[in-house]
């Protein structure tokens, strides 16, 4: 399907990668990964034609549909099933097809194209898209609402639908569980390992590479390096070549080191829970990944060297929402030192209100909130990210925290987050999402807190940042709370699980593979109460517009079906004459002989239009 050939590419002057040949074929479902910068977008363009190699050959099989997510999606009045339906590109042509025949006389025509809209699903088209906006997290009966009414966010989840609209033989996806909760993350995963053309997918949450890849192209130090298996295999494969390098040695026993000793403190602490022997095996499986994370940048961690209070933050009674609308009723609980809490729950069922009740952003309706006196809040959401300063440096930044720290120990401290060079000195209104939320959390780190509450801190970051931040959180000594689409993170620094759903906040005792299969049940039975109803009105509509679209051949069946009986009228009459005796007589001989010539183009008649009758009512048939 894709071949690549000694392929070389550059971005400006910049060499991303050269001398790459593989090939994929239909089937294939490739993860792209490698550093930011290195070249994996770019990669898509060359597939897409919007930019060729340098040198080498790339070509990719004739008549493949390619399916990509665009990044803008402008403000559209029309309903957004209707954009998600138009990414099916010949259920929009054949659509077309279809109104500009029918005010034509070919009926022909326009029942081989009803033939063609059955044989590509059309008529369940409009379900199959409300399926897949569901899918992806918005709510029954927002089907028909304005594009334009969506915020950003909401928008790249309809152009993520209107991608998977389209009957693909490629499917090409950037990063495209950023914008998604986990329950819509869960349900992504599921529709692509149902998807049967070839897949290249660019995505740093590891977990779901692992459920949707069963290989990896690893772009690093300007080359291109093909893996068979999913990321867990990549990883472990490309450790064993990194654990070789006698160079790479030392760092790789200490991380090994420190790991080891976190496990063994921590199950020296542990219940027989599934939560708590399911993070065991996860930080044992972080420790034999560990070597083919040595050459990372990032190097960080929390640290906290004054009081942590007990309880830090107390919930009595609480009730917490927006304007007149309650999200979170008669909340009760404390959070103590040492809590790791990932929250669960649908999208829109309040974990991220939850969140800024405890940050103490968002005041309760009712109830109380008591913080200690010693609290200090780390609090990171994707609203801060637009609230650094574009004019500043992030060394500006730090220095504005403290205004003592030197220009050497802020650069000191930044490198850590790899800020370096001239980039810490840069103004950050360039960066990239990834870059701001690095910053952003750094500034968290440097200040210190004895309280994390974490929404969604993974989005827009790299595999290797994500990692850095999982060790560091697994040594934080004060207490978590943490909202992530990221299974990996959630799996490895998080001791309890808590639900978020019902206006209700309660422990869920199950791990998040039993999360998985939750909300997979759930949305199973949504589909089949609330969908029921509607696929009933939708198969009427279809049904409707079928009728509709086949009246034209209806009509020509029908005005065959009337020419037949005048012309059967017309040849009894002409039998009843034929059939009197004195027509044969002497004298009648012209009139006789008139007669038998209307009977025998009268017979030739009927035949033509009994053949053009039975041939237009077999072909009514196949549609019906």
């Amino acid at each position: 399907m894709l071949y690549f050939d000694a392929i070389t590419l550059r971005r400006g002057h910049k060499l991303l990668f050269s001398d790459v040949s593989m090939v994929i074929h239909a089937g294939h479902r490739v993860g792209i990964t490698g550093a930011n910068g290195c070249g994996k977008s770019t990669l898509f363009e060359l597939v897409q034609g919007r930019l060729e190699e340098d040198s080498g050959r790339f070509r990719i099989d004739k008549g493949t549909t390619i399916a990509h997510v665009e990044q803008e999606t402008p403000a559209l009045a029309g309903a957004a099933i209707d954009f998600v339906m138009q990414g099916d590109a010949e259920l929009v042509r054949v659509q077309q097809q279809i109104a500009e025949e029918e005010g034509n006389s070919d009926g022909i025509r326009l029942a081989e194209l009803h033939e063609r809209l059955i044989t590509i699903d059309g008529y369940s088209a409009h379900a199959r898209a409300a399926r897949l906006m569901h899918g992806l997290g918005f709510a029954v009966g927002s089907e028909n609402n304005p594009v334009a009414s969506f915020s950003g966010g909401w928008r790249m989840r309809l152009n993520l639908a209107h991608a998977l609209m389209c009957r693909s033989d490629l499917l090409l996806l950037d990063e495209p569980t950023n914008h998604l909760d986990l329950e819509a993350v869960v349900w992504l995963e599921k529709w692509l390992q149902d998807y049967r053309g070839a897949l290249l997918l660019i995505s740093h949450d590891r977990d779901f590479l692992d459920r949707c890849v069963n290989k990896v192209a690893h772009i690093e130090h300007e080359k291109l390096t093909l893996y068979t298996g999913n990321y867990s295999d990549f990883e472990r494969m490309r450790a064993e070549k990194l654990a070789l390098q006698q160079a790479s040695y030392e760092k790789q026993q200490k991380q090994v080191a420190h790991m080891t000793s976190f496990i063994n403190r921590f199950k020296a602490k542990a219940t027989k829970a599934t939560q708590a022997q399911s993070r065991i095996k996860a930080l044992e499986r972080m420790q034999m990944i560990a070597p083919a994370h040595v050459d990372s940048p990032f190097s960080f961690s929390f640290k906290h060297t004054g009081i942590i209070p007990n309880p830090l933050l107390r919930l009595h009674k609480a009730s917490a929402g927006y304007a007149d609308k309650t999200i979170l009723s008669e909340l009760s609980f404390s959070l103590l030192p040492g809590e790791r809490i990932g929250l669960l729950g649908p999208n829109g069922e309040g974990k991220s209100t939850l969140i800024k009740l405890m940050a103490g952003v968002l005041n309760a309706q009712s109830g109380k909130r008591d913080e200690a006196r010693e609290l200090s809040i780390g609090y990171f959401a994707q609203h801060q990210l637009e609230q650094l300063h574009g004019e500043l440096s992030p060394v500006q930044h730090l220095m504005m925290l403290n205004e003592t720290l030197s220009e050497k120990d802020a650069r000191l401290f930044l490198g850590g987050f790899d800020f370096r060079g001239d980039m810490a000195m840069a103004p950050v209104e360039p960066f990239s999402g990834g870059e701001k939320a690095r910053l952003v959390l750094a500034l968290i780190v440097y200040q210190q807190p004895n309280l994390l509450l974490l929404d969604e801190p993974t989005n827009h970051l790299d595999l290797e940042m994500r990692h850095a931040l999982a060790m560091a959180l697994q040594s934080f000594e004060g207490a978590m709370v943490l909202v992530s689409h990221d299974r990996h993170l959630l799996r490895t620094v998080c001791d309890s699980l808590m639900l978020v759903s019902a206006g209700k906040v309660a422990p869920f005792t199950g791990d998040l593979e039993e999360y998985s299969r939750w909300l997979l049940e759930q949305r199973n039975q949504e589909e089949e109460t609330s969908a029921t109803a509607p696929s009933r009105k939708d198969d009427r509509r279809a049904k409707a517009e079928q009728r509709k679209q086949l009246q034209p051949l209806r009509n020509k069946v029908k005005k065959l079906e009337s020419e037949l009986e005048q012309l059967h009228i017309r040849k009894s009459d002409l039998d009843a004459q034929l059939a009197d005796p004195a027509l044969y007589e002497a004298g009648n001989s012209d009139t006789l002989k008139t007669l038998t010539m209307q009977h025998r183009q009268l017979e030739q008649q009927l035949q033509n239009v009994e053949e053009a009758w039975m041939e237009s009512s077999e072909e009514l048939e196949s549609f019906e």
